[in-house]
């Protein structure tokens, strides 16, 4: 049941106390954010997947939230870079020819035409047509590095980044004894491939990747990008390479970003 009240008289006098002061920021003891805990991360041995120790990494590199805008923007930007613009067509003024009228303007009942340079006929010019020119768009460094980390922390909440001892090495450089290791360990087709990222291609891994391109891909740790992290169904990557490219996109973590000139 509500409480009703009455409205104060006209004779009746309310009493304004004054408002205090707000208080002096400077005065004002601030408690300090707290600092979010490291991720574990467990280290496998390739190609027994045998863990072998564990490794702590920021919350800031492998726990971010996820950020669909920042990778799209990322996608798109390497997209754009990508692409040749090479196409080439060549203009009235640009194809080898006479200037003379075709024929008169008036009396032969076809339409007007000009030189054999026109774009109306064969082996004239290219109306509009593609010139060479650059398609690459501009991109922040923090915003891309940004990106890169919300790649891998993806792959990490999803259990889908798994980090490999340094100096990988296979016994045989033979596609099918790779296919059915990957297939045991759940990392071949069936569980959407497997992207390998190393820094030092060892030749038997190189040569079995080779010919293992429907369970998984093998890529330097320089030719990787955020579109080669979504893409693959799991992420294989060597510690030393994970931490290479964490320390290559960590711009917007430092105060003063590097110059690439």
């Amino acid at each position: 049941m509500a409480t009703e009240t009455s409205l104060p008289h006209s004779h009746e006098r309310s009493i304004h106390r004054p408002i205090p002061p707000p208080p002096n920021p400077t005065n004002v003891l601030r408690r300090p954010a707290p600092s979010k805990p490291d991720v574990l991360t467990t280290i496998y041995k390739f190609p027994s997947m045998e863990p072998k120790s564990f490794a702590y990494y920021p919350a800031n590199q492998l726990h971010l939230p996820l950020r669909r805008d920042l990778l799209h923007r990322a996608i798109v930007f390497e997209g754009d870079a990508t692409r040749q613009g090479t196409a080439s067509t060549k203009w009235r003024d640009d194809v080898h020819g006479s200037g003379r009228k075709i024929r008169p303007q008036k009396g032969t009942g076809s339409a007007r035409l000009g030189d054999r340079k026109s774009p109306s006929i064969t082996g004239g010019g290219v109306a509009f047509g593609p010139h060479p020119r650059d398609f690459s768009s501009g991109l922040p460094r923090k915003i891309y590095d940004l990106a890169w980390r919300t790649a891998l922390s993806y792959r990490y909440r999803r259990g889908q980044l798994v980090v490999l001892e340094n100096g990988i090495e296979i016994e045989m450089n033979e596609p099918r004894w790779l296919a059915q290791i990957m297939t045991w360990n759940h990392l071949g087709q069936g569980d959407g491939g497997s992207l390998l990222v190393a820094r030092d291609l060892e030749e038997n891994i190189s040569q079995a990747f080779y010919g293992l391109e429907v369970h998984g891909k093998l890529k330097s740790e320089k030719d990787v990008d955020v579109k080669d992290l979504l893409k693959a169904g799991r992420i294989m990557i060597e510690k030393s390479s994970l931490d290479a490219l964490l320390r290559k996109h960590s711009s917007d973590l430092n105060r003063k970003v590097p110059s690439a000139v």
